[in-house]
């Protein structure tokens, strides 16, 4: 059997790969690991428990509630909320430790389980691997006074969360920092449905909203940052300075400029490393990007002086290469932004308030701030059923990727990636024109295929 936790926790099918039992499961295995902390400081253990609107999150987070409070812990349930609301609540409200039922941007059938340690930190592997190791063991049930309580939240800590979103852009009873800029937000039927709104509103924009009426089915179905077609007709139609999409438990962001186009995370990531630069708060002037990440992100950020320091593909990953150098900035292509002065995860409303914030304070449209990143064109092929874990040690394969990053240049590169999930090789090529990233790509996707045959 494989390992339980992903590279976001635990996710599947709904009640076929995610079930109420293990759900139940993993909150007493969870209790066990993550709310010794609150034992050892003499009070009894306490988490929060949020989720996004798919209709098996009910049955989901009552089971993983279940599992706590029998473990001892007090719980409160958040209800829909967003993933980075968990993490910064229960860094806020100093609980030991915050569960988030979501399966993020996948289809509704889906729906997963993460876990956050004191402070809002997203776990290490160690840690996901000494939860796994307690499931099903044998153990002390506490009785009487000594069970976990549960409680609901009336709201109050929502809206604490939305406050710490327009603090962060300087906004307050006093101060609307947004207001005169109009900006479409398609919520993706999903757990920003409220807050995403709420917080630009509060932050004085003119807000035009779409797909935030969640029925616990229409989840991402499309719309949201893996489809924002209809974002990008309606900040034409409805002339809105820009729009941003989120995706189903808020942690993503994609924008899209006055005149419809996508503006990606890698765009994002742009304008607002160059906004930070500004004010010196962007910590040694580093972002960090994924290897991912279009090579004319790389290009814009050594012209503007701004240092770029690659990780794996994953948000966790990016996340770790920023606490270990101590950076303020880091994401992925796909908009999970992590802005670590104001959250500990990727926030896709916090993402949007300061991309916002950053077109006000320059006056300029976001089409002219995104352009700073020329994207070079880029193809990715996908190569299955071939051999992925030779495909760094396969020598003839290593001359063909040199030759390759040799004809291209400083205009261009090459990456070969094995998948983590699937049996094929991901090759992905950028050079100065379409037709060579193409031609390049088909060639080396060739070469696996040849080298890499089962």
């Amino acid at each position: 059997m494989g390992r339980l936790f992903g590279t976001d926790g635990v996710r599947g099918l709904a009640n076929k790969d995610v079930t109420a039992e293990l759900a139940l499961d993993l909150g007493v295995a969870a209790a066990h690991v993550l709310g010794a902390s609150g034992e050892f400081e003499g009070h009894r253990p306490r988490a929060v428990v949020g989720r996004d609107p798919r209709a098996s999150g009910e049955f989901l987070s009552a089971a993983v509630a279940a599992g706590l409070a029998s473990a001892g812990v007090d719980v409160v349930n958040l209800g829909v909320v967003p993933t980075p609301a968990v993490a910064y609540l229960t860094g806020a409200l100093g609980v030991d430790l915050g569960v988030m039922i979501s399966a993020s941007h996948n289809p509704m059938p889906d729906n997963g389980i993460k876990f956050f340690a004191r402070g809002g930190v997203k776990l290490d592997d160690a840690v996901e691997d000494a939860i796994e190791q307690r499931l099903g063991e044998h153990w002390d049930r506490p009785t009487g006074a000594a069970v976990g309580r549960m409680s609901t939240d009336t709201g109050q800590s929502g809206a604490a969360y939305v406050r710490h979103l327009v603090e962060s852009i300087g906004g307050s009873d006093d101060s609307a920092p947004l207001t005169g800029l109009r900006i479409a937000v398609d919520c993706a039927n999903g757990a920003a449905s409220e807050v995403g709104p709420a917080a630009l509103r509060a932050a004085g924009a003119d807000v035009v909203v779409i797909n935030a009426s969640p029925d616990g089915r229409n989840i991402n179905e499309k719309c949201g940052s893996t489809h924002p077609e209809q974002l990008q007709a309606v900040v034409v139609a409805s002339e809105a300075d820009f729009g941003v999409a989120f995706d189903g438990d808020a942690d993503r962001c994609l924008a899209v400029d006055h005149a419809g186009v996508l503006v990606d995370g890698d765009q994002i990531m742009g304008v607002l490393a160059l906004a930070l630069k500004d004010a010196g708060r962007l910590a040694q002037d580093t972002l960090v990007v994924t290897v991912m990440s279009n090579l004319g992100l790389l290009l814009a950020m050594r012209d503007a002086g701004v240092r770029t320091v690659q990780a794996g593909v994953g948000d966790r990953y990016v996340l770790e290469e920023m606490r270990a150098g101590a950076f303020t900035l880091g994401g992925e292509q796909s908009g999970h932004i992590i802005m670590s002065d104001y959250a500990t995860t990727g926030d896709g409303v916090l993402t949007a308030l300061h991309l916002a914030a950053r077109v006000q304070q320059t006056g300029q449209k976001l089409a002219d701030l995104a352009a700073v990143v020329q994207r070079l064109p880029q193809t990715l092929q996908n190569v299955a059923g071939v051999d992925k874990a030779r495909a760094g040690t396969d020598e003839v394969l290593r001359e063909a990727v040199a030759r390759a990053e040799q004809a291209l240049g400083d205009t261009g590169r090459v990456l070969l990636r094995p998948s983590g999930t699937e049996a094929l090789v991901r090759v992905m090529v950028e050079a100065s024109t379409q037709h060579q990233a193409d031609e390049v790509a088909a060639d080396l996707a060739g070469v696996v295929r040849e080298r890499l045959a089962l």
